[in-house]
């Protein structure tokens, strides 16, 4: 990922009212509810001086009643504003964090393969769900519960004034030695939960890294060490977040302090002023009542203020993903490919250099044509570039020189999604989903029959263990199709590309990690998967590709030979190197 962006403070919550905008009436429904609720709770504190100076003052029972009644009627009303409050801003919160999530996976989706070179699975997932869930406090509670209190806040302070202005300048002292601490102490919250965050982060990435490692876990008895080093990074996290809580614990109960403290002096000086007649004991009710409301309302802020710094930090780590640039995607004026992709494949002096690691380079004045329907296979010690041939031509990156070209066009000019249609891609290590196996085939072509899957795993000759399955074509593989044989979940992928239909076939090791019968079907699927297709493929081992129409021989990033089992036997030190290493000093099959 990029080196995160200067600290923006509460400003990073600004991305959020692009996803609130759309529901803009919600949000007016929602802010006149709490106009509505804080008018009403402001107009209690006239009723209470009414029914103390009306009511006990004057020994009324009848003015009394009144009062009271008409205090009810307020308090209901009150009441009935809370809940529509409470359930608008509650439902955009969910709603706005919903989008928000979309978009943010829909970011990360679109990504190459570069930006996952640096950016760790666990710390994204975190950013997504933990990140976006704090988000969701911020939009559902924090922003209306800040919004509420200021106005409760301010009205009461208004009304204040119009009750004594004397106390109220004694409030109005304390505000700005109540506002410094929340401005000082906010800052350094917001910090602290940027840094709790990245630890939290850091957790999941370290638990998605060992539990999907953990046959390797347990295989090397590493469970002790593993339990250890996650013990570690807990303490760090707990650590971080001790910090931060006992800093917005001071922050808290510094407000508090000073804010009822202040409250206590207003009520000493103003029963002096009740007990020598310069006010009434309604006046100072309803005064002790909204200064109460004023001290409630600062110190509900600044609890706050804590939320939103949090948020802030959330923010921070979202927009990071929202802001990365997308290094691979269809240009602005994309040229079309042909209706009908023939398959010719054109690699024309193509350089290229890994972001991670640009020394040396993984291909250096690589050139290659594939006719349509011919099969090629690329072969050549490790390290020597052809994973990265596949890379290119998928475009999960574009090269630094040269250019590729399907059927005559250079695919950075070409739609992204048009382009990888026109792929199937049968990776060493098949890519089977926490699904059933209908699904996986089916991935290959969303809208396929279920006559077209069970069509494509017969090809793939997949149904000879498919009808032993518990379920069938419904039965779920679990995570990774840890249910299946590797030569199961190869005849799987295979089975998709068969599915996908697609004119140009990229064959990675395919067979490599099988055994000699699970080899043997998989030879017989790939068979019927490459007739009339181009075909691209990898291998270590000569003997599953010696029939190719030419082998491609590749080291350093350069294409060293091209030709034939035979005539690359006789012309090519490397590739007669390779042949009797695998083969005998003759290098016969």
């Amino acid at each position: 990922m990029t080196p995160p962006p200067p600290a923006r403070g509460l400003r990073s919550l600004t991305v959020l009212w692009r996803f609130v905008q759309p529901y803009r009436g919600r949000l007016v429904i929602a802010a006149l509810a709490l106009i509505v609720a804080a008018g009403c709770f402001l107009v209690i504190g006239q009723g209470l001086k009414k029914v103390v100076d009306a009511g006990f003052a004057t020994g009324d029972p009848q003015a009394l009643d009144t009062g009271l009644v008409a205090l009810f009627g307020v308090i209901v009303l009150m009441a009935g504003a809370v809940y529509v409050r409470f359930y608008s801003v509650s439902w955009l919160g969910e709603r706005v964090v919903s989008d928000l999530r979309r978009e943010v996976f829909g970011k990360l989706l679109s990504q190459s393969p570069a930006f996952f070179e640096d950016a760790r699975t666990g710390e994204l997932i975190s950013r997504l769900t933990t990140d976006t869930t704090l988000l969701e406090q911020v939009v559902g509670t924090s922003v209306s519960m800040a919004v509420r209190n200021a106005l409760l806040g301010i009205g009461s302070l208004a009304m204040l004034a119009l009750t004594s202005g004397k106390l109220t300048a004694l409030v109005l002292l304390v505000v700005p030695l109540v506002v410094g601490p929340i401005i000082v102490f906010g800052r350094r919250v917001r910090k602290l939960s940027r840094q709790s965050q990245d630890r939290v982060a850091d957790l999941g990435a370290y638990v998605d890294e060992t539990l999907h490692e953990i046959r390797t876990v347990q295989a090397y008895t590493h469970e002790s060490e593993d339990a250890r080093a996650f013990g570690v990074r807990i303490e760090d996290a707990f650590g971080t977040a001790k910090s931060r809580i006992r800093v917005r614990a001071t922050l808290v109960s510094a407000v508090i302090l000073l804010v009822f403290s202040a409250v206590g002096i207003i009520l000493w000086i103003g029963g002096h002023d009740v007990m020598a007649g310069r006010l009434s004991a309604g006046d100072l009710s309803a005064f002790v009542f909204y200064a109460a409301m004023v001290a409630s309302a600062v110190g509900a802020i600044s609890e706050v203020i804590g939320d939103l710094q949090r948020g802030a930090g959330a923010a921070e780590r979202i927009l990071e993903i929202l802001e990365a640039p997308v290094l691979v995607g269809t240009p602005a004026t994309p040229s079309a490919l042909p209706p009908v992709v023939r398959g010719e494949v054109v690699f024309d002096d193509v350089s290229f250099s890994y972001p991670s690691r640009p020394e040396p380079k993984a291909l250096d004045g690589f050139s290659l044509r594939i006719a349509p329907g011919e099969r090629v296979a690329l072969v050549g010690p490790s390290g020597a570039g052809k994973s990265t041939v596949f890379q290119l031509l998928l475009r999960f990156y574009d090269p630094t020189g040269g250019s590729i070209r399907i059927d005559g066009a250079d695919l950075s000019q070409v739609p992204l999604e048009g382009l990888r249609r026109c792929l199937a891609l049968v990776p060493q290590d098949a890519a089977i989903f926490a699904t059933s196996v209908r699904e996986n085939v089916r991935y290959g072509r969303p809208d396929a029959s279920d006559a077209d899957v069970e069509a494509a795993c017969e090809a793939a000759f997949a149904m000879e263990f498919i009808r032993r399955l518990p379920q069938g074509f419904d039965t779920y593989l679990g995570e990774r199709g840890i249910r299946l044989s590797g030569g199961q979940r190869q005849r799987l992928s295979i089975a998709r590309a068969i599915l996908a239909d697609r004119p140009v076939l990229l064959l990675d090791e395919a067979t490599s990690a099988l055994d000699a019968e699970s080899e043997q079907m998989v030879q017989k699927a790939l068979e019927r998967l490459m007739t009339n297709r181009t075909v691209l493929v990898i291998a270590h081992r000569l003997a599953t590709v010696r029939h190719a129409d030419r082998i491609a021989v590749v080291d350093g990033g350069k294409l060293v030979g091209l030709g034939s089992h035979d005539e690359l036997l006789e012309s090519n030190a490397l590739y007669a190197r390779l042949a009797a290493l695998q083969f005998g000093s003759a290098g016969k099959v």
